[in-house]
């Protein structure tokens, strides 16, 4: 088991998504400390997705790219059709995703084996002989092209449902640097490119003294692109999911 005594760790999970580790931190004796750089907020206005509903019928597929695209997409699908339209094949970006599906009574779903991550659901042979396809993206507002791009470009027709909007609660990182220089902060967890995009603004672009001292823990290698470029020091979890971060954690040394 992972030994976490005396550490001090801020997970920037939105609120509500950062039980289970949080409870894996503790029970390894480390301290979990909230810092949420993601809030999930409903849209000001459904009108358009609505509109989108209408196209459901016409789709081959929809593909979910988080669990949050399902938490606030799936309610209004099976309030606008029960069943749902009959033929539509479901895609999620992997087992979170998932499993939030299955929640909602949906089986057989395409997902990725081992990376989870747009890449990865592009390269299965289902995704790659798409021309004349209709594909329904559930997604929050803005986010990566590349999942729309690269279908367009294998010939599907694409459209995007946003059904949610993220935001930054947080107006800065003062928390956090008070916290580093009382001794109480060493570790930052970070799990989506977003918050990290958030994290560095609130911090000079990672040239604050506190950041550069700690280190930081990312499930994906995308994410530590940008705080490896400012010269911040980045663990990249080995897999998905919080038993993992436990363990890359664990490997986090001092300097």
């Amino acid at each position: 088991m992972a030994d976490l005594q005396h550490r001090h760790i801020a997970i920037t999970r939105p609120q509500g998504q950062a039980h289970r580790l949080t409870t894996l931190i503790e029970a390894a004796g480390g301290h979990a400390i909230p810092f949420p750089l993601i809030a999930i907020a409903p849209l000001a206005d459904y009108r358009h997705f609505e509109q989108q509903l209408e196209l459901l019928p016409q789709q081959d597929w929809i593909i979910f790219i988080s669990s949050n695209a399902v938490q606030n997409a799936m309610p209004r699908i099976q309030a606008r059709y029960t069943p749902v339209p009959a033929g539509l094949q479901f895609a999620a970006i992997g087992p979170v995703t998932a499993h939030e599906l299955q929640q909602y009574g949906v089986t057989n779903i395409l997902q990725p084996e081992q990376r989870f991550d747009s890449e990865a659901l592009l390269a299965l042979p289902e995704m790659q002989y798409v021309a004349g396809q209709g594909i329904w993206i559930a997604r929050g507002v803005g986010g990566r092209e590349l999942m729309a791009d690269t279908l367009r470009e294998r010939g599907a027709h694409v459209t995007f449902a946003e059904c949610y909007r993220r935001i930054n609660p947080q107006t800065d990182a003062g928390i956090l640097s008070a916290l580093w220089q009382n001794g109480h902060l060493d570790t930052v967890v970070v799990t989506s490119s977003e918050a990290m995009r958030h994290l560095l603004d609130m911090t000079n672009n990672g040239q604050d003294q506190w950041i550069q001292d700690v280190a930081i823990c990312v499930n994906h290698a995308r994410i530590a692109e940008l705080p490896r470029a400012q010269g911040l020091r980045v663990l990249v979890a080995e897999a998905p999911g919080d038993d993992a971060m436990l363990q890359c954690l664990s490997k986090v040394s001092p300097i």
